[in-house]
C-alpha cells in the first residue's frame, strides 16, 4: 500500500472511529484507533471538540500516548497533560527521545513540571532535566542527549563489535561522534563509512573533521537554516569549550521550519499557530478582540484623516469613488515588499550589511510601478469624469503613496524587529495604516489645493 493508498484509508478509518463513538461502539473504536500512526492520532485529536477528544484518549494504547502528545500542537497536548498524573505522563515519556520529553514537560505547569521529572527514574530525569535547562527556542533545547560517541584511536572493527553489543542504538543515528578523552568534538564516523571499512582502520582516518558542532545558545531558526545549507541528516550540539553535549536530528528540524511557516501564516492574521480550533468560543473571542481592537484603531485613524477633508468630499463626489483606488495601490504594492523583506529576514537573506541596497532597490521598483499605473488610472478617471486635472490629481497620489509604500514596506520590518516585535505579527497592521493614511492625504490634499 503505497502513500496515497494509505491516506485514504485513514481518511476511512477516522470516519469509522466517529461513527463507532456515536454508537458508543467502543470495541470498534480501540481497534481503529490502534490503526493509526501517533501522527495521524495527533492529528484526528485536533480535529474533534474536547469533549470527544477526552474521550477518544481513554482508548489510546498507552504505549502510545507519549508519541502522541509529541506529535499533537501544545494547545491539544496541554489540554490533554491537563488530565493526567504526574506518574502517567512520566510512564508516557519514559521511551520518548528527550528532547520530544522536554517539549511535552515545557507544557506543564513549573511545579508539576518538577512532579513529572521526581516520577521519572534517575536516569531519564538527568536526560530531560540537562535538555530543560535551554530554552525551547535554541540548539540546546532541540537536542537530543542519546548520542554515541567514539574515540578517534579506536580500529573499525571494534567500534562494530561495540555496535553490535549494545542492545539498541538510539533513533535516527546516521553517524556516530567523534570525540577526545575530555568529551571535546572533533567530527563524526558516518555508519555508511564505518561499514564499508576496512577492520583495521582507524577512526581518525574515516572521521568526517569539516562537519562543525552546533553552539547550543544558537537560535532554532540558525539551526534550521544549517540543516538546509549543509543538507544535514544530523548535527553535533556543542558548548562554547567544543564539549559534545547532544545531537540534533533532521526530524527536529522539519517540526522547526513547519512552526515558522505556520507562525508566519497565521500572524499575519493575529492568530497563534498552536491555535486549537476547538477551543471555547470565549477563549478564542478573547484571542481574537485584541487584534480586532488594534485594526479598529487603524481603521479610525483613517477614518479620521478622511474627515479632515470632508468639505472637499462634500463638493467632489468623484473623489470618494476614486479614493479606494489609491489606497488599495499602496496595500498591495506595501505588501509585496514587506513580504519579500520579512522572508530575507527569516532566511537571514536581510541583514545590515544589505538593508541599503534592498531599500534602494524597492524604492526604485515603487517609483516605475507609480509612474505606469498612475498613467493608466490618470487616463481611465480623465475620462470617466470628463476631468483631466482630477486624472492628474490621482496619478500623482498613486506615485505618493507607491513610493511611501515601498519606503514602508521595506523599513517597517527591520524597525520592528529592532524592537524585538515579530514583523510578521504587526508589520502589515503598520503598513496598511500607512499607505491608507499617505493615500487619503496626499489624493484629498492635493484635490483640496488644486480643485476647490
Amino acid at each position: 500500500m503505497n502513500y496515497s493508498e494509505q491516506h485514504s484509508r485513514n481518511q476511512e478509518l477516522v470516519l469509522s472511529i466517529q461513527t463507532a463513538l456515536e454508537s458508543n461502539d467502543l470495541l470498534t473504536v480501540r481497534n481503529h484507533l490502534a490503526e493509526l500512526h501517533p501522527s495521524e492520532l495527533a492529528d484526528l485529536l485536533e480535529s474533534v471538540p474536547s469533549a470527544i477528544r477526552d474521550e477518544l484518549w481513554v482508548h489510546i494504547e498507552s504505549e502510545a500516548e507519549g508519541d502522541v502528545l509529541a506529535e499533537a500542537n501544545d494547545r491539544v497536548r496541554a489540554a490533554l497533560l491537563e488530565n493526567m498524573r504526574a506518574d502517567e505522563v512520566a510512564a508516557a515519556t519514559a521511551n520518548l527521545d528527550s528532547d520530544d520529553a522536554a517539549d511535552i514537560l515545557q507544557d506543564l505547569p513549573e511545579a508539576r513540571a518538577a512532579e513529572v521529572l521526581r516520577s521519572m527514574d534517575e536516569l531519564n530525569r538527568t536526560r530531560i532535566a540537562h535538555v530543560l535547562s535551554h530554552s525551547e527556542d535554541t540548539a540546546g533545547g532541540l537536542m537530543n542527549v542519546d548520542v554515541l560517541t567514539v574515540r578517534a584511536d579506536v580500529e573499525a572493527d571494534v567500534v562494530l563489535r561495540y555496535l553490535r553489543l549494545l542492545e539498541r542504538i538510539p533513533d535516527k543515528t546516521d553517524s556516530l561522534m567523534v570525540v577526545d578523552r575530555e568529551n571535546i568534538y572533533l567530527g563524526i564516523l558516518s555508519l555508511a563509512t564505518l561499514v564499508s571499512a576496512a577492520s583495521d582502520s582507524y577512526v581518525g582516518d574515516l572521521m568526517t573533521i569539516d562537519a562543525q558542532g552546533i553552539l547550543v545558545s544558537t537560535d532554532a531558526a540558525t539551526v534550521a537554516r544549517v540543516f538546509e545549507q549543509r543538507d544535514l541528516l544530523s548535527a553535533a550540539v556543542v558548548d562554547s569549550n567544543g564539549t559534545l553535549l547532544g545531537r540534533i536530528t533532521v526530524d527536529d528540524v522539519i517540526d522547526v521550519i513547519r512552526e515558522q511557516s505556520e507562525h508566519s501564516f497565521m500572524s499575519a492574521a493575529g492568530l497563534d499557530e498552536e491555535e486549537d480550533i476547538f477551543a471555547p468560543v470565549l477563549v478564542s473571542t478573547r484571542r481574537r478582540a485584541t487584534w480586532l481592537g488594534i485594526n479598529l484603531a487603524t481603521a479610525l485613524l483613517a477614518a479620521w484623516v478622511i474627515g479632515r477633508f470632508e468639505a472637499t468630499l462634500e463638493q467632489f463626489v468623484a473623489l470618494a469613488i476614486l479614493m479606494p483606488i489609491v489606497a488599495s495601490m499602496g496595500g498591495i504594492a506595501g505588501s509585496q515588499t514587506l513580504t519579500i523583506v520579512i522572508r530575507g529576514l527569516a532566511l537571514g537573506h536581510v541583514g545590515s550589511a544589505n538593508a541599503r541596497l534592498l531599500l534602494v532597490r524597492e524604492l526604485g521598483i515603487g517609483i516605475l510601478n507609480g509612474l505606469l499605473w498612475a498613467v493608466v488610472v490618470a487616463i481611465v478617471a480623465g475620462t470617466w469624469f470628463a476631468n483631466p486635472l482630477l486624472g492628474l490629481i490621482i496619478g500623482v497620489a498613486i506615485i505618493i503613496n507607491l513610493f511611501v509604500a515601498a519606503f514602508s514596506g521595506a523599513v517597517i520590518p527591520l524597525v520592528l524587529r529592532r524592537m524585538n516585535i515579530d514583523p510578521a505579527l504587526a508589520g502589515s497592521v503598520v503598513l496598511t495604516t500607512v499607505t491608507d493614511v499617505v493615500g487619503f492625504v496626499a489624493f484629498l490634499g492635493l484635490a483640496t489645493v488644486f480643485l476647490l
